[in-house]
């Protein structure tokens, strides 16, 4: 086996031919590959000493950024304020002008708290004013309901809201209980597209015990447009202490409760309305995407 190891001698010349590369101007990849010395070790001793070309350094892309920071904060801008303009972050920011005097303050934090206060105001305002846009857009998009959207919205509201027959608990009645005035509003308009006659439905109240009970029940009456004396005897829910409830105050009202009374039947077309629904539902939606 040939014997591979350079001598001083070896080591020198090598040293000097690097060095001349160098200085000509090469890189150190182009010097590697000139001179077939690829440990970076051995590399750096052969330049150690040799001036780096200007070519191959690589400039700071943030030293641009930095003087332009520093500008800033000499005309008495904030952190905030350089980095909307510059787009970089606050830690850079800081690092880089933080021998620089801090700009004096122009408003008291009084003032400062009442711009940003306005300003946090007017960005209320503007995100209710999308609300209400979108709402009534979405509202005029809904026009006026034929009787068969009723049917149909009526029969989705109860299936999602009213009581429901099972197996193990047989209850082929009619019983709706809600707390939101529309959605009453929209299930006694339904029931009567069913022909279901005023004196067959009977209402009560389920409220807290916490709450105005007299208050509740003439509220309900008055949304309805029956006597309060007609309802059936108010269900008072007794208030558990450790539950911290929020639907509390003058506009709670509790639930009404509303039952068809002799409404087996009407049960009975209501479970049958809403199979429909769901089997029409499934017959629009492509095969490929039902679920198995």
């Amino acid at each position: 086996m040939p014997n591979t190891q350079r001598t001083p001698h070896d080591y020198e010349a090598l040293r000097h031919h690097a060095l001349t590369l160098r200085r000509a101007g090469l890189s150190r990849r182009q010097i590697r590959d000139r001179l077939h010395v690829h440990n970076n070790d051995i590399l750096n001793r052969l330049l150690e000493g040799a001036p780096v070309p200007e070519w191959t350094k690589r400039p700071n892309a943030k030293d641009d950024l930095r003087a332009k920071a520093r500008e800033l904060r000499k005309q008495g801008r904030t952190y905030d304020q350089i980095q909307v303009e510059l787009g970089c972050s606050k830690s850079s920011i800081s690092l880089w002008v933080r021998d620089l005097p801090k700009p004096e303050r122009k408003r008291t934090r009084e003032e400062a708290s009442a711009i940003a206060r306005r300003g946090w105001e007017a960005t209320l305002r503007r995100r209710e004013e999308e609300r209400r846009r979108t709402k009534d857009e979405a509202r005029r998009e809904i026009g006026e309901l034929s009787d068969r959207d009723l049917l149909i919205a009526g029969v989705a509201l109860y299936w999602a809201e009213g009581s429901k027959d099972k197996p193990y608990a047989r209850r082929e009645h009619a019983l709706f209980v809600n707390s939101d005035p529309g959605v009453i509003r929209l299930y006694l308009a339904w029931l009567q597209l069913l022909g279901v006659k005023p004196e067959h439905i009977g209402y009560r109240v389920m409220i807290h015990a916490t709450a105005d009970v007299s208050a509740a029940e003439r509220y309900w009456a008055d949304l309805v447009g029956v006597d309060v004396a007609t309802f059936q005897k108010t269900t008072i829910k007794k208030h558990n202490p450790k539950t911290v409830r929020k639907n509390t105050g003058d506009d709670y009202h509790g639930c009404l409760v509303i039952r068809v009374l002799q409404s087996a039947e009407l049960y009975r077309r209501i479970e049958g309305w809403w199979y429909g629904i769901v089997l029409g539902a499934k017959a629009v939606v492509p095969s490929e995407v039902r679920p198995s």
